[in-house]
């Protein structure tokens, strides 16, 4: 079915990228013809020196391309053929624009604080720094066992650091006059002479000149996402650029505090060295970001990008062209096609329309509201659930969250019913397609029974795994004790918002899985998962997936 929807979509398509590359082709040759290689391109000031990167790289790739930057300047007219650079754009900038990057707001201090190293520990929340901005607050306004020194605020004077600032604080513009807005060099150059000081600013703005560690007697002050009062491990990203940027990429820092980097035009860019320049930077320029201290386009976000480079054809063809197809052939070709297509949708409707709908099912992203959690049921973090009945017996599966991941399961592997279970020990096995994961039990006792249907349909455990899908009948042995050590419905989700900030991290670092996994992170708005999305990873990434995330 897949494949006749494939060929009908390539039958109606056909005749309009014929035209489309008679036209594409015609525009391309006459450019070289004319040797029109080069491009002007704009910044703003705070991605100046990342473009001027760009295209260093670029023409060293390209030896007959010539790509001119400068900065913009508010008297800027610009032109089709003139391609702007810049963090962030309000929504009354130019229509046509794609991201290119993403940057990076932190708060930074002086290494040689009085508390640098609680400070490490605890961290900032968005309300602290609300405090900070709008408020004239001292040191125990982020920590306790400080002094009432007040705290000197800083922060770059740049639109797009103080918009995202001020959104993540929660302040209304305005509300901080106590804060000293400073050129970036100056801001710098503060915050390492003053131990009391505090500055906000981009991270690229706060590294040494190899761009690989941070400048001299400055530190980042973490950011607690979670707001606990401490820096959880899976929050600690702090210690590197390498590790923040990192981290900020799959989502262990507040997305508000990231901004995109936008190129953008008045209009579809038309000049050929434009054009060949924006795709060289949605691929190749992608990995000279991090050496800039930004971070990377996921691999959604670039097919986007290739997708609005794409010139749209419009108005009829000029004198000589070559036009493609006529209008009507390409009418008559695309009223075949369509005819074609009904038809076949109608004869597999009648035949069975349920196949139909689940092979055209668009794949849903997977996050925290995805996955189901009953109220009454214990949950471990063995990513297993309990319950137990009226007869003092437990049932127990796999919770919602982790058959998201797997994708449809092919296999259960049970142990008979007799066999005694210790909490924590291997349990059963989920298989798909050949690759295995390993569960462990959520409690100890001994096995009753064991759900005989997963056998012929291990699917239950995907479809249902909190009622048909259970996997085992346990008499428990210390059922009061260990409960105790369990999450209830509401705890459980507030756990797996670390989980899938666990699951992020090991997808993007897993060296088995690295450039697949990508495929699949998707980072506008934080960073969203595909469903299933170890289905079709290999099976290395599975045993990387048992050992370093299940165990």
């Amino acid at each position: 079915m897949k494949t006749i929807l494939s060929s009908l979509l390539i039958l109606l398509v056909i005749p309009f990228l014929v035209r489309a590359e008679g036209t594409d082709n015609e525009s391309r040759e006459q450019a070289l013809g004319n040797n029109e290689m080069a491009a002007q391109v704009y910044s703003s000031p705070e991605t100046v020196e990342l473009v001027k990167y760009w295209i260093s790289g670029f023409e060293e790739s390209n030896p007959d391309a010539k790509i001119n930057v400068a900065e913009m300047s508010d008297g800027l007219r610009m032109s089709d053929d003139q391609i702007c650079f810049s963090s962030g754009v309000s929504e009354s900038d130019p229509s046509w624009k794609i991201v290119v990057g993403h940057d990076i707001i932190v708060p930074v201090f002086n290494a040689e604080n009085p508390w640098v190293n609680a400070l490490k520990a605890q961290g900032v929340t968005s309300k602290t720094i609300g405090k900070m901005l709008s408020q004239k607050a001292d040191w125990t306004t982020i920590f306790d066992g400080a002094t009432k020194t007040p705290i000197r605020v800083f922060i770059a004077d740049s639109e797009p650091v103080v918009a995202r600032l001020l959104g993540f604080a929660g302040v209304e513009r305005g509300g901080s006059e106590l804060s000293v807005l400073v050129p970036v060099s100056e801001l710098v150059s503060k915050v390492q002479n003053d131990k009391y000081a505090v500055g906000f600013c981009r991270l690229a703005d706060v590294l040494n000149s190899e761009m690989n560690s941070f400048a001299g007697q400055i530190a980042i002050l973490p950011v607690d996402k979670n707001e606990n009062g401490k820096i959880d491990g899976f929050e600690n990203i702090f210690g590197s650029p390498q590790a923040l940027i990192r981290g900020a990429w799959v989502g262990k820092y507040p997305r508000e505090l990231c901004a995109d980097i936008y190129a953008f035009s008045s209009g579809q860019p038309q000049n050929n060295a434009a054009l060949e320049f924006l795709n060289w930077v949605i691929n190749d320029g992608q990995e000279l970001l991090g050496a800039q201290g930004f971070s990377n386009l996921s691999g959604r976000e670039k097919a986007s990008g290739m997708l609005a480079l794409t010139k749209p054809v419009s108005g009829p063809a000029p004198a000589g062209s070559s036009p493609g197809l006529p209008s009507g052939t390409i009418f008559l070709f695309a009223a075949v096609a369509v005819m074609l297509a009904l038809a076949i949708i109608y004869f597999l409707r009648k035949q069975n329309t349920s196949v139909l709908n689940e092979e055209i099912e668009v794949p849903q992203a997977l996050n925290v509201n995805s996955v189901e959690a009953p109220g009454g049921l214990f949950y471990d973090k063995t990513y297993t659930w309990a319950f137990m009945e009226k007869d003092g017996q437990v049932k127990i599966g796999i919770n919602d969250f982790l058959q998201h991941i797997t994708g449809t399961l092919t296999q259960v592997k049970m142990k008979a019913p007799g066999e005694k279970v210790r909490k924590g020990e291997k349990i059963f096995s989920i298989v798909r397609e050949g690759k295995q994961l390993e569960i462990f039990s959520p409690i100890s006792g001994s096995i009753k029974q064991y759900n005989e249907e997963l056998l012929t349909c291990p699917e239950k455990l995907n479809r249902s795994p909190y009622s048909d899908g259970w996997v085992y009948q346990v008499e428990p042995a210390n059922w009061l004790r260990e409960t105790r050590f369990m999450f209830m419905a509401d705890q459980f989700k507030e756990w797996l918002d670390d989980e899938f900030v666990r699951l992020k991290d090991f997808l993007a670092t897993s060296a088995n899985s690295k450039m697949l996994a990508y495929n699949h992170v998707v980072l506008q708005d934080g960073g969203e998962l595909t469903d299933n999305v170890l289905a079709e990873l290999d099976p290395e990434v599975w045993e990387d997936f048992q050992k370093n995330f299940l165990s």
